[in-house]
């Protein structure tokens, strides 16, 4: 879909983007998990390994479609509605996402929460589903809990949306034009995604190390005072080395490349389906 055609209802937005979310986050679920062991302070084989790569994904079958849709609900009505000119097209694409992302996580932290946890075996034997891993959650740390590292997250996804769409954007309006400003085909579309996507992943990875760190760190807020953002990456970077901030960059940015291209594709695949029914 070009950027100059129609945009998408509400309703096609919620209904892409959830299918969207859903296919992505099942189909490089394993990517993700060996990302997040490798990330994580105890250590990739003693997180886990290579073995039950598949744990805490009932997490992700509850909040991926919710997750996306309203991304994608969000960003579509914003680039229809924000006031900026087309010469600030990009400013437009960017306040979009970020915004989009903001209410994104409002959903999808609680469940990477959990997923996390799950994925490093942070509870051992005690939990073996994503239920119980909520239900320890809220039994040791009450609501709050799930929203560990929400801070950190839209720290990470601000700048990632940021350069992940309107690069996204702009690639699909240059695309369009060389072949002679014509729709652009889901494949087509993808393609840009992938890339996009494979540079903002690269590029933010110490945001998604540090994110990680923070949803794994069990110390009680209420108890005990808590380092700082700064402070954390300090600590990482004095104790582990420039290495740690960058743990895990190829199978993230494999991940969110490959999955840029499914995520993105699948979106507006749907979309075009959703728009000719």
């Amino acid at each position: 879909m070009s950027s100059s055609q129609t945009s998408p209802t509400f309703y096609q937005s919620l209904v892409a983007g959830g299918l969207a979310g859903t296919s992505v986050d099942l189909l490089f679920y394993p990517i993700d998990t060996i990302k997040t062991r490798l990330q994580s302070s105890q250590g990739f084989v003693r997180a886990g390994g290579f073995s039950g790569i598949y744990k805490g994904v009932g997490s992700v079958v509850v909040g991926s479609a919710p997750g996306a849709a309203v991304f994608f609900c969000t960003y579509d009505t914003l680039k229809r509605t924000l006031p900026f000119s087309s010469d600030f097209a990009p400013v437009t694409h960017m306040v979009s996402a970020s915004v989009g992302e903001v209410a994104a996580c409002l959903i999808r932290v609680p469940t990477e929460v959990i997923k996390t946890r799950m994925q490093t075996s942070t509870y051992g034997d005690l939990t073996r589903s994503s239920l119980a891993g909520a239900k320890r959650v809220l039994a040791d740390e009450g609501i709050r809990g799930f929203y560990r590292g929400f801070g950190t997250t839209i720290m990470r996804e601000i700048p990632f949306t940021s350069l992940q769409f309107p690069l996204y954007e702009l690639l699909k309006s240059k695309l369009s034009k060389a072949l002679g400003n014509r729709t652009l085909h889901a494949y087509e579309a993808a393609v840009c995604g992938s890339f996009s996507g494979g540079v903002a992943a690269a590029l933010t990875t110490p945001l998604d190390v540090l994110k990680t760190r923070v949803m794994l760190d069990m110390r009680d807020p209420s108890k005990q005072s808590m380092p700082s953002i700064p402070a954390r990456l300090q600590q990482i970077y004095a104790t582990e080395g420039m290495r740690a901030l960058f743990a895990g960059v190829v199978p993230r940015t494999l991940w969110i490349s490959a999955g840029g291209a499914v995520f993105l594709g699948v979106y507006e695949w749907a979309v075009h389906s959703l728009m000719r029914a």
